[in-house]
């Protein structure tokens, strides 16, 4: 059902982050070498690097690739306190004697964002809706909401929100639906030393024309390293996975107060089965399988069950073995579940004038 193959990547440090495009054949990975390299996907499936370059003057922690409407575009941020946000620009064709040399590809800096005074810990284009937006979290506890005004010029990026908070941030996620709230986004904190919650999500306030704090998860005390927003797939409710301690999926419901007043109900789940802090989660399209990564070595695949309830399918190692299964309850033979739900109902009649064949 799962196959591991591995990519031998030829970064010369810690790869912080691998991202795939909005359709699945193009891949961007960043690494501590502060280098960015962008993969496509060949006829027979094979990862090959088709542009690498270096990106920064520090370590790169992530990378996002924006909606295809708005071009190949990329932005990343570093431990160099900036973003930079990046585009794929196409030369013309070499003619020859001979052959026909294929245009030639390379990515250009468009832009560079210089606000923060800290680390820039993470990076995330907005869902398309929202125009062409781009967040920042950093380690001073900032979020910087960017807009490109004129998606045809991406050399001007001015900062359209700045969310402040006290604790030092680590990760966030957009939420892609507009269901409920508008620019919904969760953000996570690494802070040690504090005993608190450590996501907080922020949606934008009419009253107040500006980006606010709404609500704290306080079920999740523990430095927080990734979170993710399921794609929305018709639910009347958000769901949130979250790398911390443990893997946390935090279900998300609106209602309205006695004074009118919209309000976050948040229920957390928790899942112990790394037995190790969780650094990465990501959702398929459906919202119906969650992966996760921890410091076992192992990406842990989950699917919700008939009953929605999350249980681990399979266990992948990071050695490139074939995957391990977890072990299921056992079920009933189906023989016994068919006499217990089988009903026999009469359909008709064979009377004495129906010949034998």
């Amino acid at each position: 059902m799962f196959d591991v193959e591995p990519i031998l990547a030829d970064h010369k440090d810690v790869i912080h982050d691998v991202v795939f495009d909005y359709y699945g054949r193009r891949m961007a990975t960043c690494s501590s070498d502060q280098t960015v390299k962008i993969w496509d996907e060949d006829e027979h499936g094979k990862w090959k690097v088709a542009s690498s370059w270096k990106a920064h003057s520090g370590s790169i922690w992530r990378v996002s690739w924006a909606h295809p409407e708005f071009g190949q575009v990329v932005a990343t941020c570093s431990f160099d306190r900036t973003a930079t946000v990046w585009e794929e620009v196409i030369g013309d064709k070499v003619n020859t004697t001979t052959t026909t040399v294929p245009p030639t590809r390379r990515w250009v800096r468009r832009a560079t964002l210089v606000d923060s005074r800290t680390s820039v810990t993470d990076v995330e284009f907005a869902p398309k809706y929202l125009g062409l937006l781009l967040a920042t979290a950093s380690a001073d506890g900032i979020i910087r909401i960017y807009e490109a005004p004129d998606i045809m010029n991406l050399s001007q990026w001015p900062v359209q929100h700045e969310i402040a908070n006290k604790f030092p941030l680590s990760c966030l996620s957009w939420n892609t639906s507009t269901y409920m709230v508008s620019q919904l986004l969760a953000a996570g904190s690494d802070e040690t030393a504090t005993p608190t919650g450590k996501v907080f999500l922020f949606g934008y306030s009419e009253n107040a024309r500006k980006c606010v704090k709404m609500e704290t998860i306080n079920d999740i005390t523990d430095p927080v390293t990734d979170v993710a927003f399921a794609p929305n797939a018709g639910r009347t409710f958000h769901m949130l996975a979250v790398a911390s301690k443990d893997l946390y999926i935090v279900n998300i419901r609106g209602f309205t107060d006695s004074s009118g007043n919209s309000k976050l109900d948040l229920q957390t789940v928790k899942f112990s089965d790394h037995n190790c802090p969780v650094w990465r989660v990501c959702w398929n399209m459906l919202a119906t399988m969650l992966i996760s990564t921890g410091d076992d070595g192992c990406v842990r695949i989950w699917c919700i069950n008939y009953s929605r309830q999350w249980k681990c399918a399979a266990v992948l190692k990071a050695e490139g073995g074939g995957p391990t299964y977890e072990p299921t309850l056992p079920t009933p033979s189906l023989a016994n579940t068919a006499s217990a739900t089988a009903k026999f109902y009469k359909k008709g009649t064979i009377g004495n004038q129906v010949p034998w064949h």
